[in-house]
């Protein structure tokens, strides 16, 4: 099975996401299952995990409706506020839905992101790592930090660092970013998906040598058998369109990599991560 384990839909008129302006045209407007199914066929992908883009319920709600609508769709990743006293409620019932596989902690959006750090934070997370709940977590690079502070209290998550932690690409800096990643490798539990790569570098001003050093490093890290594609679609408009994107992360991958690491990169990992 091939998969794409990080892509987005939304619906502009739902209102769910501040983010998406009229001051970035290539992303206000819908972006549905139909218009992935084509990149999906052209690269023979199986189907894809659908991640929360927005920090609400509704959003959420939203994408499992998607999900019972298309096959493709063969897991969601939503989102749950953890310092909210309801989070288990809404937890348990989206848990319900057969493809809901996970949530993630937009630690990226947090103006401080020790908050992480904070007891009842612990606390609340400490119930879904007990029960093996697949976490995504979205960061920035100057935030490693505090991720690696957090992950050493929870040592068992199972976890997956979105977009390689998102590297300095475009100044083509290694440091603190390698550092901290290697901390973080050296827990079992934890994955990195090679994805929104394009977005973090130039736009549509990159070169394929932008890449290669990061790539390289997160595969050394996290081994090929803790690490999974991801389009970041259709945010990677920005600077890339989908098979750029493809191409740009096999481009980057070691020379001795053969079918098996291949295999597991494009969708085996993310079937054992999620659960599929």
């Amino acid at each position: 099975m091939k998969v794409d384990a990080h892509q987005h839909y939304w619906r502009i008129e739902r209102g769910d996401y501040g983010w998406i302006t009229p001051e970035l045209p290539v992303l206000y407007r819908d972006f549905l299952p139909s218009d992935l199914k084509p990149y999906l066929d052209a690269h023979q992908l199986d189907g894809t995990i659908a991640v929360q883009a927005a920090p609400t319920l509704e959003e959420t709600d939203y994408l499992l409706s998607l999900a019972d609508r298309d096959p493709s769709i063969l897991g969601v990743v939503g989102w749950i506020d953890l310092f909210d006293p309801e989070h288990r409620r809404h937890y348990e019932r989206f848990s319900k839905h057969p493809k809901f596989i996970g949530f993630r902690i937009m630690i990226q959006d947090m103006p401080d992101s020790s908050e992480i750090l904070e007891p009842t934070f612990i606390e609340a997370l400490n119930l879904y790592i007990q029960e093996e709940v697949p976490i995504d977590l979205l960061v920035r690079s100057h935030q490693l930090e505090h991720l690696l502070k957090l992950i050493q209290q929870v040592p068992d998550m199972r976890g997956v660092v979105d977009h390689l932690g998102k590297p300095p690409i475009r100044s083509g800096e290694m440091e603190p970013w390698e550092s901290f990643m290697k901390e973080i490798a050296r827990f079992p539990g934890i994955y990195c998906k090679l994805s929104g790569m394009v977005t973090e570098a130039e736009h549509r001003r990159w070169n394929q040598e932008d890449f290669t050093d990061y790539v390289h490093k997160a595969i050394a890290l996290f081994g090929s058998e803790r690490v999974m594609f991801g389009s970041d679609w259709p945010v990677c408009l920005l600077s890339a369109e989908y098979s750029q994107v493809v191409h740009v992360l096999e481009g980057a991958l070691p020379k001795t990599w053969g079918e098996q690491e291949r295999a597991r990169l494009f969708g085996l990992n993310a079937v054992e991560f999620y659960k599929l």
